[in-house]
């Protein structure tokens, strides 16, 4: 069965990194990668995988259509982590740049909504 991504243009998969730490905005950034696989913009992928070299899940994310890599604060884990392991192209999108700040955003629907709406205004095909 053919995987569908209604955001992919072309090529393989939509992949999409998120942040998943402690504070609350990991929640907000694991539980918008979540929402976004449900909905199939994407799929969610295993970051740890990509900082621990895993030949597979490189592989599988060199193959990738697009990536999207959510960020949910300035240190960019997410961000750093795909750089580190060779990725050079991919969407990327900070929370912290749409007004959600480490500390003082709950894990509400209300704020995976906002990052989800963005994460599909980044994904949409030009």
């Amino acid at each position: 069965m053919a995987e569908q991504n209604s955001c992919s243009c072309s090529g393989g998969p939509t992949l999409i990194f998120a942040c998943s730490g402690a504070a609350d905005v990991g929640a907000v950034a694991d539980q918008a990668a979540r929402k976004l696989t449900a909905d199939q913009k994407g799929k969610m992928f295993c970051l740890a995988g990509i900082g621990g070299r895993v030949p597979g899940i490189l592989k599988t994310t060199e193959s990738a259509a697009r990536i999207l890599a959510i960020d949910g604060c300035p240190l960019n884990c997410v961000k750093g982590t795909l750089e580190q392991a060779g990725f050079k192209s991919f969407l990327h999108v900070r929370m912290a740049d749409l007004g959600m700040e480490k500390g003082k955003t709950p894990p509400s629907p209300q704020a995976v909504g906002k990052l989800v709406d963005k994460a599909c205004e980044m994904l949409t095909c030009k």
